[in-house]
């Protein structure tokens, strides 16, 4: 069973950084982490979940919302079985539960909460 773990958030100031984990285990079939494109979405009070941010299993290809590029960095690591969401220049509009997302499983983790807050 495909386990997806987030931590790393929490209350910051605007203007702070953040850094989120996230950590998947648990593949099966002969498949491992590095099998698998991974994202990022998050889901305000009140509004729909929405893409942060994806990476590629091979080539590292990233691709970002346009609210958080220049901003945001996706990165991961297939020795760790991890992928990391670097959050800079964070503002009020980011506060949100954050999710990782393993595709083509279709598997999400339990969320990790960013609050951006004066």
């Amino acid at each position: 069973q495909i386990r997806v773990v987030e931590s790393g958030g929490g209350l910051v100031q605007p203007g702070e950084s953040l850094r989120l984990s996230c950590v998947a285990d648990g593949f099966t079939h002969g498949y491992t982490f590095r099998h698998y494109d991974m994202s990022w979405y998050r889901q305000a009070p009140g509004k729909e979940r929405e893409f942060v941010a994806s990476i590629t299993n091979v080539y590292l290809s990233t691709r970002y919302a346009d609210s958080v590029k220049g901003r945001f960095t996706i990165s991961r690591d297939n020795a760790r079985s991890s992928v990391y969401l670097q959050m800079d220049s964070l503002v009020p509009e980011d506060t949100a539960m954050y999710y990782c997302y393993v595709q083509g499983p279709a598997v999400w983790g339990q969320g990790t909460q960013v609050t951006v807050s004066s």
